[in-house]
Parts: structure tokens; sequence; C-alpha cells
């Protein structure tokens, strides 16, 4: 990765929604930016809308003078002629434009209330987002030995095409996002109808535990050849796993598949 960057160029930007910097630092892995949707996790309530823009020490320098990003190294005629590489903030380049330029386009900018919303949030991320991955491994070990589970997608089980990359950046946990396959619609319909516990709830990164439908409602949109080739069957079922207590959620699911 850090070849390619410097043969082209280019800035490169992670989203570190699902990891939270608890498991995962790009920073210090040679990436450029870092966003986080605070929706998730960073509250872990599904109370507020937002989003984190973080950018590493130094970005200006590959941005001032670069050909690719003309709109920080030519005059802003909104601005009076200020080119933003130039700026006595530059040290905060990319940020700095998001919020003079798009902020001011879109009107995006986040309340008081929820920005108090995402502080609280943030107290109690360490601790939540190991409860999380903990309690996801478990759910997603116990689904694999489900007849009637396809296959299982969580990068910290070893049977996992990415588990070496996981435990490589993310050596505390793989945070609480899993998905399954079963056969048909219908039988992740009635898993879905069945559950007690779990919500079904587009959202993910709250602190209760959620269960989705993906093609049905997150995607929804695309027809089934696009969902076949975007990798989401008519039987995936996605949880994000809450911090309840890991029996409680365990038994739920196993009721449900029992009534199929």
């Amino acid at each position: 990765m850090l070849s390619l960057k410097l043969q082209t160029n280019i800035i490169t930007i992670v989203d570190n929604t699902v990891a939270t910097p608890i498991l995962c630092q790009p920073l210090l892995l040679g990436i450029d930016i870092v966003v986080h949707s605070a929706s998730k996790y960073t509250t872990g309530q599904g109370l507020a809308i937002g989003g984190l823009i973080v950018e590493r020490e130094n970005l200006v320098n590959k941005i001032k003078g670069n050909k690719r990003y003309n709109n920080f190294n030519e005059p802003d005629i909104s601005y009076h002629g200020m080119v933003y590489s130039d700026s006595p903030v530059s040290g905060i380049l990319f940020t700095f434009r998001a919020r003079m330029v798009l902020l001011r386009d879109t009107g995006a900018t986040l309340s008081p209330f929820n920005a108090w919303i995402f502080i609280q949030g943030l107290e109690t991320l360490p601790l939540r987002i190991i409860k999380h991955s903990e309690n996801a491994l478990k759910i997603a070990e116990w689904l694999e030995n489900l007849p009637n589970v396809k296959k299982v997608n969580y990068p910290f089980l070893k049977t996992d095409n990415n588990y070496e990359n996981a435990k490589n950046y993310m050596g505390k946990g793989a945070s609480g996002l899993l998905s399954f396959e079963v056969d048909t619609f219908e039988t992740a319909k009635k898993i879905l109808d069945n559950v007690k516990i779990f919500s079904i709830v587009a959202n993910i990164g709250d602190s209760k535990s959620i269960i989705n439908h993906s093609a049905s409602t997150t995607h929804q949109q695309l027809n089934e050849t696009k969902l076949i080739k975007a990798g989401i069957s008519k039987g995936l079922i996605r949880l994000s796993v809450g911090i309840e207590a890991i029996e409680d959620l365990i038994e739920d699911l196993n009721q449900s598949f029992q009534k199929l």
C-alpha cells in the first residue's frame, strides 16, 4: 500500500467506523485520512447523526502543488481568491477545506447537542467495543456449527479468508458486525420474525443487538444480478452484535432456528 502511495501520490482514506480506533488505527499504518460514521459505535445508541474526519500530520506536503488536487492549490473565488494550501491553518488542510466549503454548501453541521451525545458515547467506547467483539466471535463460532447455515462471515473466524489480516491489523478484536447465509429468503424471513432480543433495524453499532436482512432493506434497490455482484444473497442475514449477555443472545438465535 505504501509503495502504491509513493508511485501515484494519491491521498488514501479509510472508513474505520466498524473497527473504531480501539481496534485499528489506520494513521499508524500509513493512511492519510480516517473517517467514521459517529452514528454507529461512537454514540453506541443510534441517537445522533454525525461523522468524523481525522487527517494525519503534514498531509499538506502531499497536497500542496499536487496537480491531482487543484481545488486546494488554486484560488477559490467564493472566498476572495483564497488558496487553501497557502492558508495559515494548512496543518489541517483537508478538514479545513471540508469545513469551509462542504459544510457551508450542504449545511451538514453537527449540532451542539449531538456533539454532547457523541462525547458521552466516547467515554465508554473502549469497554463496549471489546464486549461487542467477544460476543460477535462467540456467535460466529456457534453459527458455524449449525447445519442450516451455509456460511458465516466474520474476520476473526479461523476459517475466514481475512483471518490473518484481521489478526495483524485488529489484534484486540474484530468488532460486532458479522453476517451469515441461509438457503432462501423465506428461511431468513422466519429467523428475523422469530427473534425476541435482536431488534430488526438497519443501523449498526448500537449497544443493543440488531438483525437485518440486507437484500430487502439496505440493498433493496439492487436487482438480482446486482445483488449477486455485491455478494449479497437472498438468504444473507447481518448481525450487529450488542453487549447483552452472550448466553441470552445465543439462546434467542437458537429458539429462532428451532422454529424453522
